[in-house]
């Protein structure tokens, strides 16, 4: 199990309260800074910021230590190295108790004061929804990030809106706690990329309902120095995590060959075919030690919000080269 230490700031209230905005650093002090401003600027409600530390330089930790330490509303905590996304994301949740659980990347900002306490009413209207995905723009605001739309290209048009969901975009969301325990958080074992429609299938599995709101808005810098590109290990990881979800939910070795080819496809198409092979060989590897059956609701669901949007094997084939 992962420790942490409180390096500023204030624990959370021992009482209720509204929400856990949580942030993981890794460096980008300047980036870093702006989105923790942001976070803490969030009116209309009672609202406690973590920030995580998963390795950054001492001077970083000490200089977001100096900036917001004495504020009653905001810890920042270290964890000594990357956990990942998906691990640090289960120790940032863990460390608050809030009702909801908001993510925000440290090179995002919230457009507005009011994003977390609208999100807040969206779960208060609706008891049975889970998870609640933000629109995630570029920095200028001007329309949706490209690579952080992480929904059907189908969809795209109607990235102002709000629509069900499979899954949701880690950049800018909300997760209400009681789905989060129900589900068991994130699969830290996939460390980064596809740990949210992991988590998403298995509260959907439960009965929760998946969101995407385009009226709650985040505005998102896509840092260079710190995206794994398609031709490093993103596509390993991306092969991996995605085929190993598969076989979570009992799909065969046969029966994925398929997603393969396009994943061999698309490696093709970027250089990275060798990352393709090695995640497939990586998956394979896994131990998954009781794949489980969707319910048919589960089936009905994705079929709606998904499959529908997505199209069959051709079109998504044809996607990677439009």
């Amino acid at each position: 199990m992962p420790t942490e230490k409180r390096r500023a700031g204030f624990p959370p209230p021992l009482g209720g309260y509204d929400a856990d905005i949580i942030i993981l650093c890794l460096n980008r002090l300047e980036d870093t800074l702006e989105a923790i401003g942001s976070a803490l600027a969030q009116r209309g409600g009672d609202f406690h910021v973590t920030v995580l530390d998963q390795g950054s330089e001492p001077e970083t930790i000490a200089a977001i230590a100096r900036a917001f330490g004495t504020h009653p509303r905001f810890a920042l905590h270290s964890a000594g190295k990357n956990l990942g996304v998906a691990g640090g994301r289960n120790l940032a949740a863990k460390l608050g108790h809030g009702s909801v659980i908001v993510a925000l990347d440290n090179d995002a900002t919230f457009r507005d004061d009011w994003v977390v306490a609208n999100a807040l009413k969206r779960f208060r209207r609706s008891p049975d929804l889970g998870a609640l995905g933000f629109a995630i723009l570029t920095a200028d605001g001007t329309g949706p990030d490209p690579g952080a739309w992480g929904y059907p290209k189908s969809l795209l048009p109607r990235f102002r809106e709000r629509f069900d969901a499979s899954t949701f975009v880690g950049a800018g969301h909300a997760i209400r706690r009681a789905a989060w325990s129900a589900a068991g958080g994130y699969d830290s074992s996939l460390f980064f990329t596809w740990e949210e429609y992991d988590f998403c299938l298995a509260a959907i599995a439960l009965g929760w309902r998946i969101a995407y709101d385009g009226t709650l808005t985040v505005l998102h810098k896509s840092s260079a120095e710190a995206r794994v590109q398609w031709s490093g290990e993103r596509m390993a990881w991306f092969v991996r995590n995605r085929l190993i979800i598969a076989r979570k939910w009992g799909a065969s070795r046969l029966g994925l060959v398929p997603r393969i080819g396009v994943y061999w496809l698309h490696g093709r198409r970027h250089g990275c075919a060798p990352q393709v092979w090695r995640g497939v060989a990586q998956a394979f590897e896994a131990n998954i030690p009781e794949p489980r059956r969707m319910p048919e609701s589960m089936r009905r669901y994705i079929s709606r919000n998904e499959t529908r949007h997505r199209g069959g094997l051709v079109r998504q084939v044809v996607s990677l080269f439009s």
